[in-house]
């Protein structure tokens, strides 16, 4: 897993041996960073989810402010300021321990994009998607950008987010709202 363009590109992020973790393809977030590109410069950007931080730090290589980078599991969160440190982004990193509600409500600055790629065996997409709508801390023209299989189908709004865009990639479909 590398970084695929910006400051920090070329750069071989640390993964787990095991691959417990799922992390996006090289493909696929290609594809997302080109459809998400206009909010990255000078944004604040939150990978939730974020298992080795591969999104967040594309975000932070193509030109964010500041990352939030939001996870639980203690293995995730040590790989991921592992590969902050590697990338020498610590001064535009957060690292936010904890399931994602309680590192939602820790963000007190609104994002412009929020990345959203839990496991997929959990189904939280919906209950995320309303907890960032009502936690309101998503820019008035902000975008999240939800990876999941091709077999779920997302809600079309979830508060006042809907879908605007959705883009398939083989087995793995992007949801994008505002």
């Amino acid at each position: 897993m590398r970084i695929i363009a910006g400051d920090f590109k070329g750069r071989r992020l640390k993964t787990p041996e095991d691959y417990q973790i799922r992390p996006t393809t090289d493909k696929v977030k290609e594809a997302m960073f080109s459809i998400v590109a206009p909010w990255i410069p000078g944004g604040v950007c939150v990978d939730l989810f974020a298992g080795t931080g591969n999104l967040g730090l594309e975000a932070l290589s193509r030109g964010a402010a500041r990352c939030y980078f939001c996870d639980n599991s203690a293995r995730s969160l040590a790989i991921i300021r592992s590969n902050i440190e590697y990338c020498r982004a610590q001064e535009r990193a957060a690292v936010l321990a904890g399931d994602f509600a309680s590192a939602l409500e820790r963000i007190k600055e609104k994002a412009d994009l929020i990345l959203l790629d839990p496991p997929y065996d959990k189904d939280l997409y919906e209950e995320c998607l309303t907890l960032i709508d009502s936690l309101d801390i998503l820019a008035d023209d902000g975008i999240v950008v939800a990876e999941h299989r091709r077999e779920l189908a997302l809600p079309q709004t979830a508060g006042r987010l809907e879908m605007i865009k959705e883009r398939r990639y083989g087995s793995i479909v992007l949801s994008i709202y505002q």
